[in-house]
């Protein structure tokens, strides 16, 4: 069944060739027929690009746990325990996830690491651990304590501190097990272990990171053709969900219209999109678990003067916050220069709307969001191998908001973008 395509609508002054694809930023929109979705020529014409990726070695997760030893013994920690989430896969290759039942891997300080597990999921367990980290799984019965088991691994690795570290995802019920179970043990925050190893990035993190924003780069620029007139922002998620999956790798974005732009993680109120509208896409996906994270923000149509104004304070914001990222210089001052290109074009202050209403950037690595973070008050200082978005906001409530959104490596001669940085308000891709 044919159906009436509706009038396209561009980008003013968007010339042929801007995204190296059609002559358009806007193309056609998905399109029913019988009963199934037919995709837009620009995701059609997405082939796989799930070639070429090369997974974190056994060699490597060995590594991360010598060095995670070794902050152990600086920290004057006998052990830590995480359970089977994100700092796990991290270390070990394998992922569990949590339920009622506790699971985990105890690191020691000195000596092999070691599983506790309900005994009736020994084997699926043993199916899961990779082998070069799967020597010692300790079980426990139903009626039995998984934490004297935990406290039993520490204790036969060897006490010097008497101190027990608690990975932050570990939940309240067995922490508090483990502190019960250890008589003259102290249970202590592991963070400085984990996330002292997990704030440095390999080069081989740094290129399945690459490899992830590359991927949400190639989705957006398909995805930001079929924008039309009339169109919901689910129908654009959809596409961009759509384009990922042809690039060979799961992913998505948020996509908030108009007014709704400026909250800054966006409404449950489904929007249409109009021209004259802003529109801003906030996603990506993860290679080998590795996460991008990317935000562009537009106008359909002609933008207003305003639109332009400010989105040109908000790039300068960007610019800034990348300039001031200096290895050795502490976190916080990342921030304060974005913050300050903002609050002089007369945005508020002090993260009050209208203006910048949250941190400049996050850490991100095998989670979207993780340590450590470009905050007024964090004195962190940036080191080689850290990873970080640049994503100052100007969110102006009842009106709309922009952001942009690169994330960056610190490399030994300072930072570098993941991905190039949108040009203009009709340029969305350097």
């Amino acid at each position: 069944m044919s159906v009436n395509r509706r009038k396209f609508i561009g980008l003013s002054a968007l010339t042929a060739g801007t995204l190296g694809m059609n002559s358009s930023l806007f193309g056609s929109n998905v399109e029913p027929r019988h009963n199934e979705l037919v995709l837009p020529e620009a995701i059609r014409n997405l082939s796989s690009q799930a070639i070429g990726i090369v997974p974190i070695s056994v060699a490597e997760r060995k590594e991360r746990i010598a060095k995670a030893q070794t902050l152990m013994a600086e920290a004057k920690m006998d052990a830590i325990f995480l359970e089977g989430t994100t700092s796990c896969y991290y270390f070990t290759g394998m992922r569990w996830g949590q339920s009622e039942r506790t699971f985990g891997v105890v690191i020691p300080a000195k000596g092999a690491i070691a599983y506790v597990c309900p005994k009736f999921e020994e084997d699926r367990a043993r199916e899961l651990i990779l082998p070069a980290f799967g020597e010692e799984v300790r079980c426990w019965e139903e009626h039995e304590s998984p934490y004297a088991v935990i406290v039993g691994i520490v204790k036969d690795r060897g006490v010097i501190h008497h101190t027990i570290g608690m990975e932050e995802r570990v939940r309240f019920f067995i922490a508090n097990g483990v502190k019960k179970e250890a008589a003259g043990f102290e249970v202590v925050d592991a963070t400085p272990v984990t996330a002292g190893c997990r704030m440095i990035k390999s080069p081989a993190e740094i290129a399945l990171m690459q490899k992830a924003s590359d991927v949400t780069i190639e989705a957006y620029k398909a995805s930001f053709t079929t924008i039309v007139a009339g169109m919901s922002q689910t129908q654009l998620s959809n596409n961009i969900s759509a384009a990922f999956k042809k690039l060979g790798f799961s992913g998505g974005a948020s996509v908030q219209v108009g007014k709704y732009s400026a909250l800054p993680h966006g409404s449950i109120t489904p929007q249409t999109i109009k021209e004259g509208d802003v529109v801003m896409v906030d996603g990506g996906t993860s290679c080998e678990g590795y996460a991008s994270d990317i935000t562009r923000t537009i106008v359909v149509g002609k933008p207003t003067q305003r639109q332009i104004d400010v989105w040109n304070v908000e790039k300068k914001a960007q610019d800034a916050a990348f300039a001031a990222i200096k290895i050795g210089a502490p976190c916080e001052q990342v921030d304060a220069a974005a913050r300050a290109v903002i609050e002089n074009a007369g945005f508020s202050t002090n993260y009050k709307l209208p203006g910048l209403p949250h941190r400049t950037g996050h850490g991100i690595g095998l989670e979207g969001h993780e340590w450590t973070n470009f905050v007024k008050g964090n004195k962190t200082p940036i080191a080689v191998g850290m990873c970080f978005s640049d994503e100052p906001t100007i969110s102006i409530p009842g009106e709309f908001g922009i952001r942009l959104e690169d994330c960056v490596y610190i490399a030994a001669d300072g930072p570098k973008f993941f991905s190039k940085q949108s040009i203009s308000i009709d340029q969305p891709f350097g």
